[in-house]
C-alpha cells in the first residue's frame, strides 16, 4: 500500500519535469490506429456495433498487454506504472497551453491569445472579445483538470498503470468518436458513454477537489444549482464547481462548426479574464498535492493498522 503514493509521486514528477513527448507521441500512432479501425468496422458490422467492436479492438489489446508486462517481474509493476500514469497525465502541458492563452490576454494581444485559445478548444474563436477568450481558456482548464489530470490518478489509485492508460485511450476516443454529428452519433455512442461511465465518478472528486480549493460554498452552490442544467454529466459538475471556486461567470453563448450555442450559465462573481486561466491552473497544481496528500496518509494509515 505505501508504494501507492511514491508511484504517484514519481509520475507526477516525471510529467512535471518532462510533459509530454514533443515527437513520436503515442496518442499519435494510437489515433492512427483507432482511425484505420474505424474505416474498417464500418464496412463491417451496423453504425452502433461498429464502434464498439473498434472501441474494444482500439483499447483492450494495449491494456491487456500492460496488464501482462506488470506481472511479469515485482520490479516491473513500478517500471510499468510510472511510465503509464506519466504517459496518462497532462497537467504540465495544460499549464503550459493556458499561459500560452493568459500571457497575450493579459498583455492585450488579442489576435494571439484567440490564435492559441484556438488550440485547445473546438469553438470557433475568430470573433472572440476578451472576456470570450478568458472563458475558453478557464472552461478547457478547468474541464481537462479532469480528464488529463485527476480522471487517470483515480483509475491509477483504483488498477494501477493499467487503469491509468484505460481512462487515457478512453478519453482520447471520446475525443475523436464522441460527436453528435451525422458521422458519429451511432458509431460514436460506445466511446461517449464509456468515457461518462469511466468519467463519473472521478468527475465529482474533481468538481470536491476544486471546492475545497477555492471558495468552497460558492463552488458547492453553482455545482447543486448550475450542474444539472449542462448536457454533460461530467463536465457540468466539474465547470460549475470550478467556476464557483473562483468566483468567476462561465457559459453562456459559443459558435461550433459555425452555428452559435447558448449554454447555460455557469460559476458567480467577476467576468473572466486572464487571472481565471491562471487561477484554474492553480485549482489544478493544487489539487494534485492534495490528491497526493490524501494518498499518503491513507496509506500510511492502512501501512500502521496492518503492523498492529
Amino acid at each position: 500500500m505505501i508504494s501507492l503514493p511514491i508511484k504517484l509521486a514519481a509520475g507526477i514528477l516525471a510529467d512535471r519535469l518532462l510533459g509530454e513527448p514533443r515527437r513520436f507521441h503515442p496518442l499519435v500512432g494510437f489515433g492512427r490506429w483507432a482511425g484505420w479501425l474505424e474505416t474498417r468496422s464500418r464496412r463491417l458490422l451496423p453504425a452502433r456495433a461498429a464502434g464498439l467492436f473498434a472501441w474494444l479492438l482500439a483499447v483492450a489489446p494495449w491494456v491487456g498487454l500492460a496488464v501482462a508486462v506488470r506481472e511479469t517481474h515485482p520490479a516491473a509493476q513500478w517500471v510499468v506504472d510510472i511510465a503509464l500514469l506519466y504517459f496518462a497525465l497532462g497537467a504540465r502541458s495544460l499549464a503550459e497551453h493556458a499561459e500560452a492563452i493568459a500571457a497575450p490576454l493579459a498583455a492585450g494581444d488579442l489576435d494571439a491569445a484567440r490564435e492559441r485559445v484556438g488550440r485547445i478548444v473546438s469553438r470557433d474563436t475568430r470573433a472572440l472579445d476578451a472576456t470570450g477568450v478568458a472563458k475558453a481558456g478557464t472552461e478547457s482548464v478547468l474541464e481537462n483538470g479532469n480528464d488529463a489530470v485527476f480522471g487517470a490518478l483515480f483509475w491509477f489509485c483504483v488498477a494501477g498503470g493499467p487503469g491509468a492508460l484505460l481512462f487515457r485511450l478512453a478519453n482520447t476516443l471520446d475525443a475523436m468518436w464522441g460527436y453528435r454529428n451525422e458521422r458519429f452519433l451511432r458509431f460514436g455512442w460506445s466511446a461517449a458513454r464509456l468515457d461518462d461511465a469511466l468519467n463519473w465518478l472521478p468527475a465529482r472528486l474533481t468538481a470536491l477537489t476544486y471546492a475545497l480549493l477555492g471558495r468552497t460554498r460558492s463552488a458547492l452552490a453553482c455545482w447543486r444549482e448550475q450542474a444539472p442544467t449542462w448536457d454533460s454529466p461530467n463536465a457540468g459538475p466539474v465547470m460549475a464547481s470550478g467556476a464557483g471556486a473562483l468566483a468567476v461567470q462561465l457559459g453562456g453563448a459559443a459558435i461550433y462548426h459555425g452555428r452559435e450555442e447558448q449554454r447555460p450559465p455557469l460559476g458567480c462573481g467577476a467576468p473572466a479574464d486572464a487571472g481565471s486561466v491562471r487561477g484554474a491552473v492553480r485549482l489544478v497544481r493544487h489539487g494534485m498535492l492534495l490528491w497526493l496528500g490524501v494518498v499518503a496518509v491513507a496509506a500510511l494509515v492502512a501501512s500502521l493498522a496492518g503492523a498492529a
